[in-house]
């Protein structure tokens, strides 16, 4: 090892104990699970794009042999979708016609890479596999480099009435419920069918802080309730190597800076619900990238829902872009409408 690179120096992150004991875990379950026959097979999630570049989303997860192992875990419903066995470390093939790169899984069997592929603007499909396991598409919004908009959506209590910051309510929509049994937002998805019609080929970001392991649940959910196509940002499930459960609010933090260092022209519509803390967010993001932000249009909690997520939790900065509020989708269709300027709608 050259003495001469400092790099060669530095040592590995300390993980936390917690994750240390997850990792323990994980090991003995993956080599029984490997002694047992199951197979690895690849899970893609929508991801997108810009000029010759691509990111891809996907997770590597161990299943029964026979039959449709994938349907295995995309069809799976509530606590069970938590009991999915990753493969983690694994090598993925990620190929575009001739374009081939290899990139590796983490520690939750979760693929997030950026990939230098050149493709044509719109929905298109790359081909994921790993070792011992039938190719799956992906499919990615390349975005026009003309492109000067797009949606931030969150999804609890935004488009999905969960009352989510309640731990208990918090766990039986995660564990038990499966997505018939969650209720849209009145008008949410019109409000988002009439921008995708004003914005062709803008970019719809469904950013949240769920798991992955919800992501199917998830995706049936805005598929069944027609909200428009578009990449989900979640979270892995379970410690990190530095604290005993991840940040939702470091992971929004982070999803945000990330789209406005990708995409520095385009202009965002930042969507959330007064529940959380997605104003504190919004305005903090708004203001350090005021650029990149169009509006903010924030969803308004009932009486009902705020009491059982704890209260509103209203900002106390906000940025000098336009807000608007409303407890639906029709009420904010009408405020963005209100605002020609601002050629949302």
């Amino acid at each position: 090892m050259d003495e001469l690179d400092p790099l060669a120096r530095i040592p590995e992150p300390i993980k936390h104990t917690a994750a240390r004991i997850e990792d323990w875990v994980h090991e003995h379950r993956e080599a029984r699970a490997l002694r047992t026959g199951r197979l690895p097979v690849i899970v893609s999630y929508p991801g997108y794009g810009g000029d010759g570049w691509v990111r891809v989303l996907a997770r590597v997860l161990l299943v029964e042999p026979g039959g449709e192992q994938r349907a295995q875990y995309e069809n799976v419903r509530g606590w069970r979708s938590f009991t999915s066995l990753t493969l983690n470390d694994v090598d993925v093939t990620i190929s575009a016609g001739d374009d081939r790169h290899v990139v590796t899984a983490d520690r939750g069997g979760l693929v997030d890479a950026i990939v230098p592929i050149r493709l044509e603007p719109g929905w298109r499909e790359l081909i994921v596999s790993v070792a011992g396991s039938e190719p799956v598409v992906a499919p990615v919004l390349v975005v026009d480099p003309e492109t000067r908009f797009g949606v931030v959506s969150d999804i609890d209590d935004t488009v999905m009435v969960t009352s989510l910051p309640r731990p208990l309510l918090a766990a039986w929509n995660a564990f038990v419920l499966d997505e018939h049994g969650r209720t849209p937002v009145p008008g949410m998805a019109v409000l988002y069918e009439r921008i995708k019609q004003q914005h062709p080929g803008s970019p719809f970001i469904y950013l949240s802080t769920g798991a992955w392991n919800a992501a199917p649940a998830l995706s049936r959910f805005l598929s069944r309730n027609l909200y428009p196509a578009g990449s989900m940002l979640l979270t892995d499930w379970g410690p990190t190597h530095d604290r005993f459960f991840r940040s939702g609010k470091d992971h929004k933090r982070t999803q945000l800076r990330r789209l406005a260092r990708e995409f520095p022209d385009i202009q965002w519509l930042l969507v959330g619900d007064d529940g959380q803390h997605d104003e504190e967010l919004y305005g903090e993001f708004a203001n350090a990238h005021p650029t990149s932000v169009r509006a903010v249009a924030i969803r308004e909690l009932s009486t009902q829902e705020a009491v059982l997520a704890g209260g509103r939790k209203h900002a106390e900065t906000r940025s000098m872009h336009p807000w608007v509020w409303s407890p639906n989708g029709g009420g904010l269709v009408k405020e963005l409408a209100s605002l020609p300027e601002l050629q949302v709608l």
